[in-house]
């Protein structure tokens, strides 16, 4: 694992790495830590900006503190997949933000596994925490990305999660449609327009008579 890394305009180190790479045909893996770098930054930029404001100027009340951790999960990756394999990345921001990867890894392997937000077992259904379970905090999935984040109030954290995932998903599709525009004539989303080697074996087992 390599990553990226870069100091915001607010003075907060922002580090970012990927664990899987599903849009390998479209990013490199460079290219996906440099996506991951991409979204933190703009997150980077909100937690400094929301940090410093007092009350009256901040919407979502003063942030506690310059720092958080952020888990995404790979949104393309089967049910059937355990969570510790399906995250996607991570992004850390500020000297803190290392910290609150565990928390942020508990709200969206929660979510993954219930497919809904981590807030709900917490709030309303506590038996489906089971042991060792996050008993703070929401999670965030738009357009089919979870999000966890951890780091300041439960507001702040799903409103930080789901900005976060919505770029994500703003920047992968962006990339996306700039393969498109250069394999027009492409009908799978590989270099070799081919199908994966999981759909050929769906259907190798078929011998026509």
């Amino acid at each position: 694992m390599t990553g990226a890394s870069a100091v915001s305009s607010e003075g907060l180190k922002v580090q970012a790495a990927h664990r899987r790479n599903p849009y390998s045909y479209a990013l490199d893996e460079a290219g996906l830590d440099a996506v991951l770098l991409e979204v933190g930054l703009l997150r980077a930029a909100s937690i400094g900006r929301q940090h410093t404001a007092d009350d009256e100027h901040a919407p979502r009340g003063a942030y506690p503190r310059a720092a958080m951790g952020f888990v995404l999960m790979d949104a393309t990756a089967g049910p059937w997949t355990p969570n510790e394999e399906a995250v996607l990345g991570v992004i850390t921001i500020g000297d803190q933000g290392r910290s609150f990867l565990p928390n942020a890894a508990a709200k969206a392997g929660a979510h993954r596994r219930l497919g809904r937000n981590n807030g709900e077992a917490v709030h309303v259904n506590p038996h489906l925490l089971g042991a060792g379970g996050f008993r703070y905090g929401h999670s965030a999935e738009v357009r089919g990305q979870i999000v966890g984040a951890s780091g300041q109030s439960t507001d702040q954290d799903l409103y930080e999660a789901a900005r976060l995932a919505a770029d994500f998903v703003d920047a992968v599709n962006a990339r996306h449609l700039d393969w498109e525009e250069r394999h027009a004539t492409a009908i799978w989303t590989a270099p070799d327009d081919g199908p994966a080697a999981e759909y050929r074996a769906m259907t190798d087992w078929f011998e026509p008579s």
